[in-house]
């Protein structure tokens, strides 16, 4: 069974749109997530523009991906890389603990994860 950052069993993070390295819902990984896509983020206008800076456009649709583009409010599993690097630059969205996968932790301390805990 998959744990979450806070030691309990890894919740669903988001079913609309359907995310997931799987597209199951759920932060998992496993050896084919090369990405480590494990933060369980609510994702913020801030952030995905941050992320199309980035080299990653979440916003626009890819419908050849099956892929209707991401928008502000939207639950979304985020590379743990890629949430670290948005919380140094300040635009790190709101994490969701309880559906962030534990593995996250090798790139987070879990008390950045904790200051930016969804509400």
């Amino acid at each position: 069974m998959a744990r979450n950052v806070l030691g309990g069993e890894l919740q669903t993070c988001g079913t609309d749109p359907m995310t997931g390295f799987y597209r199951t819902g759920c932060c998992d990984t496993g050896a084919e997530d090369v990405g480590v896509h494990t933060v369980c983020a609510r994702v913020t206008a801030e952030f995905l523009a941050f992320s199309a800076r980035a080299g990653n456009d979440l916003s626009t649709p890819r419908p050849e991906w099956g892929f209707a583009g991401l928008r502000p409010g939207d639950r979304w599993c985020l590379c743990a890389d890629r949430w670290a690097e948005a919380h140094r630059a300040g635009v790190a969205p709101p994490v969701v603990l309880e559906a962030t996968h534990a593995r996250t932790l090798e790139w987070v301390d879990l008390a950045d994860l904790q200051a930016h805990a969804a509400t």
